[in-house]
């Protein structure tokens, strides 16, 4: 019984996950690592399949291998997420109850990407690390 809990748990976290593809301010990564979780803690095929997928695949090998997002990729997201909030709140949103429900949602990604998501050591940082110890 709880190994289809955890699936149905994983199926909703990868339909969140594919819903911050598109959804600014819902975090994309978080909810497939959590759905990665589930899914290896349930089903080795559904893991798999997320995993080896062409289009979600990349954001959970990309965490692995670095351990999490640079911190440069962190401000490209973020930025990039706040400017599709504030564009839908400013430009397209009519009704003000779903501008807070985005801003909202907003905050929650911010807090989730920030504080949730691990930084990971860029390229960038490691290559001045070396640097200076020569």
């Amino acid at each position: 019984m709880l190994k289809y809990i955890l699936i149905f748990l994983g199926i909703l976290s990868l339909g969140l996950g594919i819903l911050g593809i598109f959804i600014p301010g819902l975090p994309t990564t978080p909810f497939l690592l959590l759905a990665a979780i589930l899914f290896v803690r349930s089903s080795s095929r559904l893991y798999e399949w997320l995993v080896n997928n062409r289009y979600l695949g990349k954001y959970i090998r990309n965490y692995r291998k670095q351990r999490g997002m640079s911190r440069r990729q962190k401000i490209y997201a973020l930025a990039l997420m706040w400017v599709m909030i504030l564009l839908s709140v400013f430009v397209f949103l009519q009704s003000f109850t779903i501008k807070i429900i985005v801003i909202v949602v907003g905050l929650i990604g911010t807090f989730v990407m920030g504080f949730v998501v691990r930084t990971a050591k860029s390229d960038a940082d490691n290559t001045d690390r070396t640097d200076n110890r020569r």
